[in-house]
């Protein structure tokens, strides 16, 4: 799997990435700078940050300045802001990555951990959106919001209901900015991506002979999951200049994965041949 764009398709734009020290924010991370973008990235653990930072230098070159940021801080937020236009000058996009999520039934869950999903999830989405675009109006400068969201999103999904309910919110952030900043040249899209494997995510989620017995490559029509390469290329997409027209979008990509639970039927791909043969036979009569 390769990246798809010309080698220098962000050059000189500074793209800042929230939740960017593991996981899909530290491969768009990778691929971003590897397009010649100055890069931000932000998270609560700034050892991680700085490691990722090192790393990331190391192996694509060019600039990425670690910066620690509670993304439910609003003041925080702004200090990345003003971090990133000292260093690079101007920012040219913001991708909000940053999420926390349990799986649980829902009446197992505290107040607090709803708090906690929701806050990161919608709050801190909000906060980084808000504070960037307010900067960028008064600036007179265009920019792109790209928002991390989930297929669930739009469908609702049961032992996830906290993260259902903050992905839901950026989902309506998404589509409602895209309208209301388009006079001011500020695109806003989404991604929702489906199963893609992240160092200790899905142990942590699902711990054990769980992570075995509920493989999401089952679920999926092309019976893989996803390559972080595959999201990186749809993400440096939207981030470009190539993407200028695309505005209110949200691109799935998870092989198909929502469809095909979403249909009532789908199931019966469990059926075996000779169950089938025989049902044909049945109304042939």
């Amino acid at each position: 799997m390769q990246g798809m764009l010309k080698s220098e398709s962000l050059k000189n734009k500074t793209i800042i990435i929230t939740g960017g020290g593991t996981g899909l924010g530290k491969s768009m991370g990778k691929y971003f700078l590897e397009l010649g973008a100055n890069l931000v990235i932000t998270s609560r653990k700034l050892d991680v940050l700085q490691n990722t930072a090192a790393e990331m230098i190391h192996e694509k070159g060019g600039n990425v300045l670690p910066l620690a940021c509670d993304v439910r801080k609003y003041e925080e937020v702004e200090k990345v802001i003003k971090a990133s236009e000292e260093k690079f000058g101007q920012i040219h996009g913001i991708v909000n990555n940053a999420a926390g999520n349990f799986i649980s039934p829902t009446e197992r869950l505290s107040h607090r951990a709803f708090d906690i999903v929701v806050d990161i999830v919608l709050k801190g989405t909000y906060y980084t959106t808000l504070a960037a675009g307010k900067n960028w109006i008064s600036k007179k400068q265009p920019g792109t919001f790209l928002n991390i969201v989930t297929t669930y999103a739009w469908t609702g999904s049961g032992y996830v209901v906290p993260s259902a309910c903050g992905k839901a919110g950026v989902l309506a952030l998404t589509r409602s900015l895209a309208v209301e900043w388009a006079k001011y040249k500020i695109r806003s899209n989404a991604i929702a991506p489906g199963p893609f494997p992240t160092e200790g995510a899905w142990s942590r989620l699902l711990p054990g002979e769980l992570a075995r017995k509920f493989d999401p490559a089952d679920r999926i029509p092309l019976k893989r999951v996803g390559e972080h390469q595959e999201l990186a290329n749809l993400a440096a997409y939207l981030m470009s200049d190539y993407s200028g027209y695309v505005n209110g979008e949200v691109i799935t990509i998870d092989g198909g994965e929502w469809l095909r639970n979403g249909g009532e039927f789908s199931h019966l791909e469990n059926v075996p041949t000779e169950l089938w043969d025989m049902m044909e036979k049945m109304r042939g009569k």
